[in-house]
């Protein structure tokens, strides 16, 4: 019966192993390989930003957790994210873009960060470097940790052998086809996270019913719809939830302006010009992509109420279950293979780009920029294959436990990245007195409040159980302000190369 659902999934992971093979042969420098020779069209832009943005946890963490506790929960974090997403497009993309040209052509985020401040000890790369090593290995965990569900939840084959293969397919394709071939791949892998949510929330809303019926269940259920409470399912009742959750909630969207994964993007588009167009693309994928999210999690909770394999950590499932339950005959299936690809699309649109990333700070940020500047292209790109292989292993080993959360792993990573590098970022583009010493406060600082948080303040309950990002974010741009004012003036050269930006993002 799963077996057209499996030639799906199998020629799914296929094709994306073909396209790394065919780029393969087009990466000819460290630029080509991390970001594609800047020559990336205004569609691959958005839906590539869009589709490694996502992850796993559109079609598993969001769903699951509308699925548990209604619209309270999951629908600030999407409204969040929606916002977020508009303000990086409008204020960074460009501007970014004009920057990392202007400041000596930097290839990655951690090499603009040197370039900007111009910082000879290379210090804000390292810290950035190993910043991006850690949370990218944790964060590449949680899509490792989806597929092992996904495989063991519809075929009911071995976790952690199901994660393993995943895992070595989307090592293949990255390493071998580099940006250019994640770019592409991504390109595809949101259009089918797309056909795949839509699928299945209208088949979803007719097997029930229709939307009245989906709403008079949720009605049904203490505070499922409510905008400031939660439907708690271990008691049936609601709970409050309060400003602080919701501020959490919203505080997502503010993370956008650190994510390398998205702001590479934004830094390999070929013309400036086309940042207006890949914007409406991206808002328009977000918009309907993040609303038909939590809507199946509604309509789930109408189909499969009080399901045993849905309990706890199992919510994240509703959308693997709602298709396998779905679709019946020899053609549905086959179709719910493809939309179940959705999910290893998911995956691999924000892994292959998490890896690419890591693997380029320690080739090109730490191998060649600190230890042998003279170092020959093939061997960087040599370092770069070796280092995927290593993080893709050390991924593979965090995400063991098959009861890991999605959302909770995708949350912590979240954190660290939008406050260590998010406030940097802002400043660094939009206020020139911003010098190195203020830089390198704001990035520790931001890092490590994002890390300690949850172990400690936050503990204390109230105010300070607010997610660990905003006050990771807050604190960042205070020391940022406070040091860059305490400091000495950046140089000439450095207030030159920013009105130069600055000029040329107002150009047009």
């Amino acid at each position: 019966m799963k077996l057209p659902i499996l030639i799906a999934m199998v020629a799914y992971m296929a094709l994306v192993v073909w396209i790394g093979v065919i780029y393969s042969k087009k990466n000819k420098t460290s630029e080509d390989y991390f970001l594609g020779g800047r020559g990336l069209g205004p569609w691959v832009t958005a839906m590539s930003a869009e589709a490694s943005d996502m992850s796993s946890w559109l079609l598993m963490g969001l769903p699951g957790l509308a699925y548990a506790t209604g619209f309270s929960k999951a629908g600030w974090t999407a409204i969040g994210l929606v916002l977020g997403t508009y303000l990086n497009w409008k204020i960074i993309a460009k501007r970014l873009r004009h920057y990392t040209e202007v400041s000596e052509n930097s290839i990655t985020v951690p090499d603009f960060f040197s370039n900007r401040f111009k910082d000879e000890k290379k210090i804000l790369s390292s810290i950035s470097a190993i910043m991006i090593l850690v949370f990218f290995t944790v964060y590449t965990a949680s899509g490792f940790a989806a597929c092992g569900t996904l495989f063991n939840s519809v075929f009911g084959l071995n976790y952690q052998v199901s994660m393993i293969v995943c895992a070595a397919v989307i090592v293949v394709y990255t390493s071998l086809g580099g940006f250019l071939a994640a770019s592409t791949t991504d390109l595809i892998q949101g259009l089918l996270m797309s056909f795949a949510i839509v699928i299945v929330l209208i088949i979803g809303v007719v097997t029930v019913g229709g939307v009245g019926n989906v709403i008079d269940y949720g009605k049904g259920l203490e505070g499922f719809f409510d905008l400031m409470k939660y439907h708690d399912p271990a008691s049936g009742h609601a709970v409050f939830q309060g400003v602080i959750p919701i501020l959490s909630g919203l505080a997502w969207g503010l993370g956008y302006f650190g994510m390398p994964h998205i702001l590479v993007r934004f830094m390999a588009i070929r013309d400036p010009e086309e940042v207006r167009k890949s914007r409406n693309i991206a808002m328009i994928w977000v918009l309907i992509s993040l609303t038909v999210a939590v809507c199946i999690g509604f309509t789930g909770a109408a189909l499969y109420p009080n399901v045993k394999e849905l309990a706890g950590n199992g919510n994240q499932r509703i959308f693997i279950y709602m298709t396998t339950h779905l679709f019946h005959g020899f053609i549905p299936l086959l179709i719910a293979g493809v939309i179940l690809s959705g999910i290893l699309a998911a995956t691999m649109s924000t892994s292959d780009s998490q890896l690419l990333i890591a693997s380029a700070c320690v080739s090109k940020d730490l191998f060649h920029g600190i230890f042998n500047k003279n170092a020959k292209e093939k061997h960087i790109l040599m370092i770069s294959r070796l280092t995927t292989i290593v993080i893709a292993l050390i991924a593979v080993f965090i995400a063991m436990d098959e009861n890991s959360s999605v959302f909770g792993l995708v949350e912590n990573a979240w954190a660290g990245f939008g406050g260590a590098f998010g406030p940097l970022v802002l400043f660094s583009l939009f206020w020139k007195r911003t010098n190195l010493k203020g830089a390198i406060a704001g990035m520790l600082s931001g890092g490590i409040i994002a890390f300690i948080w949850p172990f400690t303040l936050a503990k204390l309950g109230g105010i300070f159980s607010i997610y660990c990002f905003l006050p990771a974010f807050i604190i960042s741009s205070i020391l940022i302000v406070v040091v860059s004012l305490c400091t000495e003036e950046p140089s000439d050269v450095i207030q030159k190369e920013f009105e130069e930006a600055k000029r040329l993002s107002k150009a047009e």
